[in-house]
């Protein structure tokens, strides 16, 4: 769900996302043709020049959303995937190494829109999916898990949260990814490295700048015992094995992570992390909800979000209560993390569905 809106709000972020994504003919599809929220948000995509909306569903559900929505879909490209000439292909790229799941039962698990959305963005057909508006986050995070499938060295799917934070004391506004505040409830140590690392790179990708991670914990190089601080340790080994190059720094206590004063006092060996971290993971996902609805409201923070991460390529989910300009925002965001092609208008190459 995203608490936002398009324009110079939320540090600039937002808008800083929308002129990074803006004339490079992007395509993002949005498979719930059958919500009007979703029709509504394609119009204004197309409009705002954002990026080319591809909007799945059956025909009469689009009709009936777009009539609901009183908005044209006039230049925007939709269909039903049962009717999509990519199809066959989609299906035999789903079974690609998965020798138990015959032709026929691919076949009718791509042409879920969910799934067919999915392997648009797999097959390059699209750069990037976002759902979730008439659909359980569970049932985003399997189509994305089974066609776009994850990040080669990260096995866990998470989310993070941008919060900004204003009138941060000495600094003025602050931005941070928060994570996991959404998805993995009880993470072990190698689940909360890969949660570690996946946001180091949404950091890079959104913040533009280096990513300073703090592994949070009740405890500061352990002037406290028990297995979460156990835990925290043994995370933070395995993320300096994997990325030596990273910035990373745990146990830390969020005052020692965040601010300067406070971390030259606990942490006396030094630090490149503590008092300046950027990107805050916690323990388990009590302490991410509850410190980023506590930083929302007790510090008139905006917390943008949760987005997905861990994919190999852009996926996001919407809250099923997201409004038209939630779900704009998020195809904004979703969009910027897309990285490394040249990316000229390809919707107009195309020929068919």
């Amino acid at each position: 769900m995203i608490q936002t809106s398009l324009g110079r709000t939320s540090g600039d972020i937002v808008q800083d996302c929308l002129e990074k994504v803006r004339g490079r003919g992007l395509i993002v599809v949005l498979p719930e043709g059958r919500d009007p929220r979703i029709v509504q948000a394609a119009r204004q995509i197309k409009e705002q020049c954002i990026a080319e909306p591809v909007v799945l569903g059956k025909s009469e559900q689009i009709e009936a959303a777009v009539q609901e929505a009183g908005v044209s879909l006039a230049g925007i490209r939709t269909f039903d995937p049962k009717d999509s000439s990519h199809l066959d292909a989609y299906a035999e790229e789903y079974r690609r190494g998965r020798d138990d799941i015959s032709p026929g039962i691919a076949h009718r698990m791509v042409v879920k829109p969910l799934f067919h959305g999915g392997m648009m963005v797999a097959c390059g057909d699209a750069d990037a999916m976002v759902a979730g508006a008439a659909s359980p986050t569970a049932a985003v995070i399997q189509a994305g898990s089974l066609t776009i499938g994850l990040t080669p060295g990260i096995d866990t799917v998470s989310s993070y949260f941008l919060m900004i934070v204003p009138n941060f004391p000495g600094e003025g506004t602050r931005r941070f990814i928060y994570a996991d505040c959404a998805v993995n409830i009880d993470p072990s140590a190698e689940q909360l490295a890969d949660i570690a690392l996946a946001s180091a790179q949404s950091a890079r990708r959104l913040l533009g700048e280096e990513p300073r991670v703090a592994l949070l914990s009740y405890s500061t190089r352990q002037s406290a015992g028990g297995p979460s601080v156990e835990m925290v340790l043994k995370t933070l080994g395995i993320v300096r094995a994997r990325a030596p190059e990273l910035k990373v720094d745990g146990e830390l206590q969020a005052d020692a992570a965040v601010v300067p004063r406070v971390a030259a006092k606990k942490v006396k060996d030094g630090s490149p992390v503590a008092g300046v971290a950027n990107v805050l993971i916690f323990p388990d996902l009590d302490a991410g909800n509850i410190a980023y609805k506590l930083t929302q409201y007790m510090a008139n923070a905006q917390a943008i979000g949760p987005f997905l991460q861990g994919f190999a390529k852009p996926v996001s989910d919407l809250s099923r209560g997201a409004t038209v300009s939630d779900i704009v925002t998020t195809s904004v965001i979703t969009l910027a993390q897309v990285q490394g092609k040249d990316w000229s208008i390809r919707l107009a190459e195309q020929s068919g569905v």
